[in-house]
């Protein structure tokens, strides 16, 4: 066509476009038989010939004269040929007024005459003009062209001829329009009516329903093109000029009303435009004649001129915010769900428009108020209710209208957003199964949390009618139809498109949660995201459906949980001074809890709820002279939107609350307010009750205020309460349909006739409350149902909207941490749920990264929680934690991959089957590892997955050994088999006692029957390796090691939890199964053991390695140890012995380290009191392991140890005496200390405890005599002096001796008296030899006895030789003993043959210390004889006892001795043969001892003391 020819050759001159464009017409038109004729008449032009030539010529007649119709063509025609003739003589065409080159084309395009063919050749020149540049910015006279055109197309007349040609017409008048306002560069130049005209014309071609679909949609299609456009210049405008514009409009009008109109859409018998062919229907065809009848210029065009002629032509000024406004109002109108002039697909079209324009605009919109008003209210009002529509396309067009709405004007649609919000949540969220008094429950609850029901419409209800009940501040709402199938998908699509900005939930939190008078958005949203994560079991949706809201709604919240991430690492705004201190918000939000609580309670009961504010002076705080206790809960009252209208009406109507009535209707301001609104107002607060005197009281109480007010027209208080009742009552009759005859102003004011202090009230006062009435009902608190409680609340929401302000967006981190606390545990339950429920890898991914997350804000919140929370949903998905782990390994096969031993065990076959198990445990692990120190509960989790790892043989070597004094490191046993106790032995040690008992950790046992491995198996094992290896659970093992004291703890308390479950916890519960084990029955007596668990010794290893590594930390780990290690060996007969082995490991490694921290000094001996106690069994088990630690202990204690303290150590290495091997080790130890050497290691603190331990070191070797092997009535045979304990027996004795070395140097540094010496030192050295002096073995009793001589008799024995009493104290504590100790039968007959010679020995020592003592201290007169007359007695018994010749011998001689020297003394001293001179103490000391000696030894003294003669007569004097 020669318009895509023009286009492809662009350098045609534009005057060849012009005359080629009116060759193109005129042979269209001439194509037509009845304009053919016109063709060739030119009557105005012979004429103006005939005139300039001075001729005259005829009129035609009659028969000649055209009718108008051809000289109406033949204007038209020649109207073409003037144009020709104009432009043949000029070369540069610009040079002519554009409207004369366009006339002729805009007449025909006017003219009802004209046939579709010929108009649309006329559009389509218009269409070339434009793309040739003929029709330009630069054109002359452009504004009065651009009028014309845009009257032309919009008033196009043509006659109809068939439906499709006549639409061909209209689709280039929708390219011209195009052309002019977008496609061109002179669209800036039309005013606002030619926009408008223009505009109309698109829109209401794409509304009309008849037209065929394609040209709707072109239609359409240049709608959304020219709104861009023109909506596109808000950038360019000035926002202050323009809405300047559109107060100058009011006053200044342009050429034309500026008006934009949509009619109706025409069925096919109507057409309701002018553009529009005539209507095409068989009886309403016609082909010669125009059909003008429904082609009539609308009203708005009433102005212009006649049909066919051209308008008058005012200059517009350029279009601007007019324009646009005219055509949002025109499109917002259009949505109005209530107008049923509009049909859906109507409405379809103007959401597509508006969108678009919404889009064009941007952001820029909020800058021009005008436009804000308009989609504030209507646009917001009509596209919320659209939302509610059951036609998929209007739903779907109405709900990205609206998420464009909130793209780009948020700010200013705060309480907007809001109730879009809470009805999409409460249409989405799934619907409770409703119980049969729910709907009473509903009709009586207070409306929706955020405001009041008069403020905030309720586009929908949600499913909350239980959370009174359930202690929720929230009141309930009424139900509404879910959504489903694709609504919901929609619904749930929009949202995610609403909420896909970083500061969206920050938004919600700071803008609605802590706003007092709205909803908590955030927490609702998150709460319905949470749970819409899971499936609905009652649901209807295809599995498909449930799955992508699942999806979506996992995608919301890993959004809001990425958001915050990216915030804590610092990708946040600045809060924004104009916005409320943050401070602020959240001190809002903890009394917004409050107040919600008060006023659930407040409903429940109004004196609870009350109590509860006074409580938390949420009332009564402000009290002052000013302010009564009244007046402050009159405040609450009124300011509280939350309370129930119905329960404040009534009991402010109370007649105990008449004082609160008053300071309530206070409140209110009536100033200069008519009645009637100052009743909606007061009535709008609370709801009238049902009582007629309660009625009276409010309204007595509100004609008291009112008429305070000085209201004209009325003169007493009387009167306002008659007006008071009298509104109620017209409401009433005016509104209600049940009542037929309705209440005329007659008869109201004929009701009201003298009320007014016993006058009228004036017609007009009246008529102004009647027809106030009659227009808006007054609609009580909670009856807002309909679309009149709708509008009415809707007006309530912009008035609160005006007081809340704009809505604050900043993407701050200031309010995460209180948003992550309250949401925490519902978040990350859904992102495990549908980590472990999905299989889509996305979503998968997308779950681990929310775990990651949501660890990592724990650890920057400082909240263990929620990484707690985070570690338990993650163990839950690996698979690993087993409720009940066996205590006995089965006998997994082991098979050889790559030269590693791999077991093949049950779990690994199993987890390495499970992928998504697998995932869970690296992202677990990953997790944990770096944020140790963020966990604490989770512990648990972890050590259980490594308890089952272990038992599996899946752990790291590392953490399966143990490290114990004697064998450096080995591996924990798996298995083994619960031997017999091991009673004390004489040879052989821990190693060899549990030979039979230990067992390498994979070695099987010869009696079960170990299973194949199949290559499945194997390789599923060997995946589970490899993931095991993924996880770097050995990093994360030496990462513990780091961690802080804190979570230190955690870490022991997880492991001693599950260590306790495993040990004292079974133990008490399977010997509840088979009788108490503490009943005091031996073992031997059937004590019930409980078996070997290797997991109870890996847990109790764990846990003392970590102790051991975090020296630092041990005063807070200690105690937790402790107590568990104490419960073991406090009840260590009833445990394995392999466990109590390494509980006392353990716990000397522990004491290890306690030994160098002075804090924890009484804690290392009370452990070693608490080894030292073990039973004797126990004791000799662990022996060796005791006194290598021990030993340890000594190397790195303290110096400066109390006596106590060194008496529990030598305590603890006694207790290892028992076992042989351990009895070397601690010999060896106790004899170090008491060697001589350059470091002196005995103190007197120290010096009991070696003298005890030495002692029992003796008396062990005498032990091993009587553990020989004996043969029945057989003597016992002595060991040989080689043997072990008989040489360590005999040591320890020369040991003791030695210790009488450093007695002296004691004594002086202490600078002790010799009692004192005495008492502490030579005393218990000399009792232990003389103890020592009867053992069983031979050589050690020799060597005792010896030694004792030596010491008793020699120079370093120190005592006070003052004190009588410390001398008869060496034979009574010392010497005695011995004696009497060998004269029993049973210590004699142990060893027959030496313990002969060891009396002889005795009794020489007796002897000899005699001498040395007692006659020392005769000579300080003490009297010796008591001691005398024992010595003598015990040697009778001793002689008595043994009848040996040898023995009898060496007493006579030892005893011939003592007479001597005692004789040489003075002490025993014969009578003498003259008169006596004796004392009485010699006289009884002889008399005594010649009386003991005869009767073991007739006549020894007379052969001893030489005995003087006496003379008869004196012997007789004396005898007398």
């Amino acid at each position: 066509m020669h318009s895509s020819y023009l286009g492809s050759t662009s350098r045609i001159a534009q005057k060849h476009v012009l005359l080629s464009e009116i060759l193109a017409v005129t042979s269209v038109m001439r194509k037509n038989s009845r304009w053919a004729s016109a063709a060739h008449t030119l009557h105005a032009r012979d004429s103006a010939l005939a005139r300039d030539l001075g001729l005259r010529r005829a009129s035609p007649g009659d028969n000649t004269r055209r009718s108008g119709r051809v000289s109406a063509e033949a204007d038209l025609m020649g109207g073409f040929q003037e144009l020709k003739r104009t432009v043949r003589g000029t070369e540069d065409i610009q040079s002519i007024p554009l409207p004369m080159l366009l006339g002729p084309f805009f007449a025909l395009i006017r003219s009802p005459i004209s046939t579709g063919p010929i108009t649309s050749a006329a559009l389509s020149a218009l269409h070339s003009f434009f793309v040739c540049g003929l029709i330009s910015a630069n054109s002359i006279e452009l504004e009065v062209a651009l009028v014309e055109l845009s009257s032309a197309v919009s008033h196009c007349k043509f006659e109809a001829s068939d439906s499709s040609g006549d639409e061909v017409v209209l689709l280039k008048i929708m390219t011209v329009i195009h052309d002019c306002m977008v496609g061109s560069s002179v669209g800036a130049f039309l005013g606002d009516v030619e926009i408008c005209e223009m505009l109309e014309t698109v829109l209401t071609t794409c509304c009309q329903m008849r037209l065929s679909e394609v040209l709707r949609r072109s239609a359409e299609s240049t709608m959304l093109s020219i709104a861009r456009t023109i909506f596109g210049r808000l950038y360019e405008f000035d926002p202050a000029e323009e809405e300047a514009k559109l107060r100058v409009h009011e006053d200044e009008p342009q050429h034309g009303d500026l008006s934009l109109s949509v009619p109706p859409p025409v069925t096919s018998q109507s057409i309701g435009n002018e553009i529009y062919p005539g209507a095409h229907g068989e009886e309403t065809k016609h082909t010669d004649t125009v059909t003008q009848d429904h082609a009539l210029e609308a009203a708005n065009t009433s102005d212009r001129t006649a049909e066919g002629s051209v308008p008058s032509v005012v200059v517009p000024r350029p279009y601007g915010l007019p324009a646009l406004l005219e055509l949002l109002r025109v499109l917002v109108n259009i949505l109005d769900p209530n107008d049923q002039v509009h049909t859906d697909s109507t409405r379809l079209t103007a959401l597509a428009i508006l969108n678009s324009t919404i889009e064009a605009c941007g952001t820029r919109i909020g800058d021009y108020p005008s436009l804000v008003v308009l989609i504030l209210d209507y646009g917001c009002k009509y596209l919320f209710q659209l939302a509610r529509s059951d036609n998929p396309a209007v739903l779907q067009g109405a709900l990205r209208t609206i998420s464009s709405l909130f793209e780009t004007m948020r700010p200013h649609l705060k309480l907007q957003q809001e109730l879009f919000l809470a009805f999409s949540i409460d249409r989405l969220a799934t619907p409770p199964l409703l119980r049969s008094n729910t709907t009473k429950k509903l009709q009586t609850s207070s409306p929706r949390p955020g405001a009041s029901a008069t403020s905030t419409p309720t586009l929908g209800p949600v499913d909350t009618e239980l959370e009174l009940e359930k202690g929720s501040p929230v009141p309930s709402r009424p139900p509404v139809q879910p959504a489903r199938g694709d609504t919901r998908d929609l619904m749930l699509e929009t949202l995610s498109q609403i909420s896909r900005h970083p500061s969206f939930m920050v938004d919600l939190y700071t803008n609605y949660d802590c706003d007092i008078n709205c909803e908590n958005l955030f927490e609702r949203l998150i709460e319905f995201l949470t749970k819409g994560v899971y499936p609905w079991q009652y649901s209807s949706a295809s599995e498909a459906q449930q799955l992508h809201s699942q999806y979506l709604c996992l995608d919301m919240l890993l959004a809001f949980v990425n958001d915050m991430a990216a915030r804590a690492r610092g990708e946040s705004e600045a809060w924004r001074p104009n916005f409320e201190l943050p401070e602020q918000l959240l001190q809002n939000k903890s009394r917004k809890k409050l107040v919600l609580t008060g006023a659930v309670r407040f409903n429940s009961k109004p004196k609870l709820g009350l109590a509860f504010l006074e409580e938390n002076k949420l009332i009564y705080s402000d009290l002052s002279p000013e302010v009564s206790r009244a007046k402050s809960l009159a405040k609450f009252l009124k300011s509280s939107t939350r309370l129930d209208k119905r329960l404040l009406g009534d009991y402010l109507s109370k007649p105990d609350n008449l004082e609160l009535l008053k300071e309530f209707m206070n409140m209110f301001d009536f100033k200069d307010k008519p009645m009637v609104d100052a009743m909606r107002e007061m009535l709008e607060t609370l709801r009238l009750p049902g009582e007629a005197q309660q009625i009276d009281r409010i309204a007595e109480t509100f004609a008291s205020v009112y008429f305070a007010s000085k209201p004209a027209e009325i003169k007493t208080q009387d009167a306002v309460y008659v007006l008071a009742f009298s509104i109620i009552m017209l409401n009433t009759d005016l509104h209600n349909p049940q009542i037929r005859k309705r209440m005329t102003i007659e008869d109201y004011q004929r009701n009201l006739r003298g009320q007014n202090g016993g006058e009228d009230f004036s017609l007009e006062f009246l008529q102004h409350i009647y027809d106030s009435i009659r227009k808006r009902e007054i609609i009580m608190p909670e009856e807002h149902t309909g679309q009149l409680g709708f509008e009415h609340a809707w007006k309530e929401l912009l008035t609160r909207s005006r007081q809340s302000g704009r809505f604050m967006m900043c993407n701050s981190a200031l309010f995460d941490l209180d948003m992550f606390r309250t949401v925490w545990k519902p978040v990350i339950s859904a992102i495990a749920h549908a980590f472990i429920t999905f299989d889509d890898e996305y979503v998968i991914q997308r779950a681990i990264s929310g775990f990651r997350q949501c660890a990592t804000l724990a650890g920057h919140f400082n909240l263990p929680d929620v990484f707690d929370f985070v570690v338990v949903s993650l163990s839950q998905a690996t698979s690993l934690l087993s409720d009940n782990l066996p205590v006995h390994v089965p006998n997994f096969p082991v098979v050889e991959v790559e030269r590693q031993s791999v077991t093949v065990s049950s779990l690994s076959v199993k987890f390495g089957t499970n992928f998504k198990g697998q995932l869970a445990a690296v992202v677990l692990f990953n997790i944990v590892n770096g944020n140790g120190n963020a966990l604490r509960e989770g512990w648990t989790q972890i050590f259980e997955m490594f308890e089952n790892l272990f038992m599996h043989s899946l752990l790291p070597t590392r953490m399966l050994q143990m490290e114990d004094f004697l064998g450096g490191v080995t591996m924990i046993p798996l298995r083994g088999s619960q031997p017999s106790r091991p009673a004390p032995r004489s040879d052989g040690g821990l190693l060899s006692a549990l030979s039979s008992y230990l067992m390498t950790p994979y070695s099987t046992s010869s009696d079960n029957l170990v299973p194949e491995a199949t290559d499945q198996e194997v390789e599923s094992t060997l995946c589970t390796i490899d993931c095991i290896a993924s996880c770097r659970l050995d990093e994360l093992y030496a990462q513990i090691m780091q961690l802080d004291s804190e979570a230190l703890v955690a870490v022991i308390r997880a492991l001693e939890a599950l260590a306790h479950e495993r040990t004292i916890a079974r133990l008490k519960q399977e010997s509840d199964d088979v009788g108490s084990p503490y009943s005091g029955a031996s073992q031997s007596d059937g004590t019930y053991v409980l078996p070997y668990d290797p997991a109870a010794v890996f847990l109790l290893e764990t846990m003392v390695s970590i102790a051991c590594h975090t020296t630092q930390c041990i005063e807070d780990l200690w105690p937790v140890i402790f107590e568990h290690l104490s419960a073991l060996l406090s009840a260590s007969t009833y445990y394995s012995v392999l466990l109590i082995e390494r509980a006392v490991v353990a716990l000397l490694r522990l004491a290890l380290i306690l030994a160098q921290k002075d804090a924890l000094r009484d804690q290392l001996y009370i452990s070693l009191d608490l080894i030292a106690n073990l039973p004797s069994s126990v004791a000799n088990s662990v022996a060796e392991h005791v006194v290598a630690g021990v030993g340890l202990i000594l190397q790195h204690k303290p110096s400066s140890s109390t006596q106590t303290e060194w008496n529990v150590i030598f305590a603890t290495l006694r207790s290892t005496i028992s076992n042989p091997e351990a009895a070397r080790s601690t010999f060896n130890l106790v004899a170090s200390f008491a060697s001589e050497g350059p470091a002196q290691k005995i103190t007197p603190d120290n010096f009991a405890g070696l003298l005890s331990t030495l002692d029992d070191f003796a008396t062990a070797a005498g032990a091993s005599v009587k553990l020989s092997p004996q043969k029945p009535r057989r003597i016992p045979q002595q060991p040989s002096a080689d043997s072990p304990p008989i040489d360590r027996g005999r040591k320890a004795v020369d040991l003791i001796f030695d210790l009488k070395k450093i007695v002296a140097p004691f004594a002086e540094s202490a600078k002790l008296q010799p009692g004192q010496v005495w008492r502490y030192y030579c005393l218990p050295l000399s009792s232990s030899l003389a103890k020592q002096s009867t053992n069983p073995s031979r050589l050690v009793r020799n060597t005792a006895i010896n030694q004792l001589q030596r010491l008793l008799l020699g120079p370093q024995l120190i005592y006070d030789e003052a004190d009588h009493s410390q001398v008869e104290e060496i034979f009574n504590s010392v010497v005695f003993p011995i004696l009497d100790e060998l004269l029993k039968p049973q210590v004699y007959f142990i060893d027959p043959q030496g313990m002969s010679e060891t009396r002889l020995r005795a009794s020489a020592l007796l002897c000899k210390a005699f001498m040395h003592f007692e006659i020392a201290q005769s000579q300080r007169n003490a009297d010796i004889r008591v001691l005398w007359i024992e010595i003598l007695d015990l040697l009778d018994r001793l002689i008595s006892a043994e009848k040996s010749e040898q023995l009898y011998e060496a007493v006579s001689e030892s005893l011939k001795n003592v007479v001597l020297v005692m004789n040489a003394a003075s002490i025993l001293v014969p009578p003498p043969a003259a008169e006596d001179d004796r004392d009485e103490q010699q006289r009884t000391m002889w008399t005594a001892t010649q009386a003991r000696l005869e009767r073991f030894l007739p006549g020894f003294l007379a052969e001893v003391v030489s005995i003087p003669q006496r003379a008869p007569s004196l012997d007789k004097h004396v005898s007398g």
